[in-house]
């Protein structure tokens, strides 16, 4: 009596899982309306968001790319005018010293001159001094040549019109026939060192 009854009640329960199975919008019954169409679904939503992840990171590394190229440009900008700036000092400082340099020189260029001006007295004098003399012009020449190579030149002044940028006037004197500030003699030779003034030629100017 009891194996009937066990019976009935498996044969029921069998029954109720197959109703509840059939009927519309069970468990079973979505699971297997959702079938392989929602797991494409589900993956291409993964991959969606993996991209839209991998497009962030990209974008932010990108952004930091810029930054980093930004800092160098300007590191290398700022290298480019430290360079500009000590090189000028260089120059200026080599510039500086060959100037004094010249100016230490030019004394002894003067008194050179003043020896062969007064070559022909001596020459009158004595012609024993004449080798002495051609060692003088030997060597004024040589120094001539040095401060060319310098980039060193003498301003022209006898016959020019006084000009305060070239010429330092110390005495004016009547000159009939001359114009007024019209350099008659030079008392001392000035010079350039390129387009710069390192020594002003002394001048007597016509009145």
């Amino acid at each position: 009596m009891r194996k009937k009854v066990s019976a009935d009640q498996d044969l029921h329960a069998q029954e109720n899982v197959q109703q509840a199975a059939s009927e519309p919008g069970s468990a079973c019954t979505e699971g297997a309306d959702r079938g392989p169409s929602a797991a494409l679904q589900d993956e291409s939503a993964q991959q969606n968001a993996r991209i839209a992840e991998l497009e962030a990171e990209l974008s932010a590394q990108r952004e930091q790319l810029d930054k980093f190229r930004d800092e160098l440009l300007r590191r290398a900008a700022e290298f480019e005018n430290f360079r500009k700036i000590k090189e000028r000092e260089s120059q200026q400082a080599g510039t500086k010293a060959l100037e004094n340099t010249i100016r230490e020189l030019l004394p002894l260029v003067d008194d050179l001159k003043r020896v062969l001006l007064n070559a022909p007295h001596i020459l009158e004098i004595t012609a024993e001094a004449k080798p002495y003399i051609d060692g003088v012009e030997l060597l004024k020449r040589n120094f001539d040549k040095w401060l060319a190579g310098k980039g060193v030149s003498e301003i022209e002044s006898v016959g020019r019109k006084l000009d305060v940028h070239f010429h330092e006037a110390i005495s004016m004197i009547e000159v009939p026939g001359t114009e007024p500030e019209i350099i008659v003699e030079e008392y001392q030779t000035g010079y350039l060192l390129g387009e710069r003034v390192i020594r002003h030629a002394r001048v007597i100017v016509a009145k």
